[in-house]
């Protein structure tokens, strides 16, 4: 099981790479496809959207299927068959078509682990194994950074591309030969997505789910890239610099939530002031939205380092999911976590074309703006749910 889980870590590391990636690609493909930022937005958005619809089949898979073949067949297929057609690109919808097949690929990937953690290990550590994956899976973040310029301008974007491809079939293949699925679980019981909608406890948990991990995905998946270079004129490699630091970030705030739950012996309210304090980082980042480039990094990271509450809230969902129901429950949870931040990508797109001949600056401002209220709306639906500590 240890040697699937580190093929599974490897997979999470490509998952969080394509969902960083265009960031820094921004300008490249803008430059040779007429891919504008709205194309980006929709291409991003649907990555994450076809992501979180497949949450529904694949939970259904890991119960019944389990996680090997679950995992194998969809990160083969559309992991490196997506990058293989990003590669050959021609418009922007060719890279928006490869996106969404790529959504589907890296769709099981975490939730296989997780999957693994329910059933293989005590609940009581979920919370820190769940962060300890997120954390080490987000070295893609890292590679999505200044790793991907540099490899862009040495051999281009769409040998990257193809290079991403072989690797997406290496993991798939890997998976296959190491990962062990669970013992299954014998129950009389029978249930349904709409068994766990019926949870009162979940309700109050999913809306901050659907809005705490937005604002760092979609800042560092995208929007990082055309503000600083449209504010600050920053190159492909700046650009790449600084969304490593906002990548580093998000990395140390993974690690920081994961066992503070046990430590402080409170769920709720290391999620909830995690997420206020990105809220209060966020509104600065609208009042400075211009004003020095150092600045707007450190926000973006704090941003980052704030928005990394996923598997705290993931853990937090998972203690009123019923055993026969772990599969379904985990993805349930990863569907509004990341379906939020497609249509956030989708909505910030279509701000972004609202407002960008008012000002350079007000498209940005109107962006970040939305990312505050929507999360702040998320806390204080929160403050009403029930804690829980394994």
């Amino acid at each position: 099981m240890k040697a699937g889980l580190v093929v599974l870590c490897l997979g999470y590391v490509l998952s969080q790479f394509f969902r960083a990636f265009l960031a820094v690609l921004s300008v490249d493909l803008g430059r040779d496809i007429g891919a504008t930022p709205e194309d980006l937005a929709f291409a991003s958005g649907l990555w994450f959207l076809v992501f979180a619809a497949m949450q529904l089949p694949v939970g259904w898979a890991l119960d019944r299927v389990g996680p090997r073949l679950t995992s194998t067949v969809l990160l083969l297929v559309g992991g490196a068959g997506g990058a293989l057609i990003f590669a050959v690109a021609s418009t922007p919808f060719h890279v928006a078509l490869a996106m969404g097949l790529i959504g589907v690929g890296c769709s099981p990937i975490l939730m296989a682990s997780y999957f693994i953690f329910a059933r293989e290990y005590p609940p009581a550590r979920f919370a820190t194994l769940a962060a300890l994956m997120l954390g080490v899976g987000s070295v893609g973040n890292l590679v999505a950074s200044y790793p991907t310029a540099l490899a862009v301008e040495l051999m281009g974007w769409r040998a990257t591309m193809v290079t991403l491809a072989l690797f997406s079939g290496v993991i798939a293949i890997g998976i296959l030969f190491t990962v062990h699925d669970p013992k299954r679980v014998e129950t009389d019981h029978k249930g349904s997505v709409l068994d766990l909608l019926k949870q009162p406890a979940l309700w109050a948990i999913l809306p901050l789910m659907l809005v705490a991990y937005a604002p760092s995905a979609a800042t560092r998946g995208l929007w990082a890239g055309p503000y600083l270079s449209d504010i600050f004129a920053l190159s492909t490699t700046q650009i790449g610099t600084a969304t490593l630091i906002m990548g580093a970030s998000m990395i140390a705030g993974t690690f920081a939530y994961g066992p503070l739950d046990r430590i402080l012996g409170t769920r709720k309210w290391v999620i909830f002031g995690g997420n206020a304090l990105g809220v209060v980082a966020l509104t600065l980042l609208c009042l400075w939205i211009d004003n020095a480039v150092w600045l707007s990094v450190v926000l973006i990271s704090v941003i980052g380092f704030t928005g990394a509450s996923f598997p705290v809230i993931m853990a937090h969902g998972r203690a009123f999911v019923p055993p026969h129901l772990v599969g379904r429950g985990v993805t349930l949870l990863n569907l509004f976590g990341i379906g939020g931040v497609g249509l956030a990508q989708f909505v910030t797109g279509r701000v972004h074309a609202a407002t960008v001949d008012i000002s350079p600056s007000a498209p940005y401002t109107a962006i970040f703006g939305f990312f505050a209220i929507s999360l702040a709306i998320g806390c204080v639906i929160y403050l009403f749910s029930r804690d829980s500590v394994d």
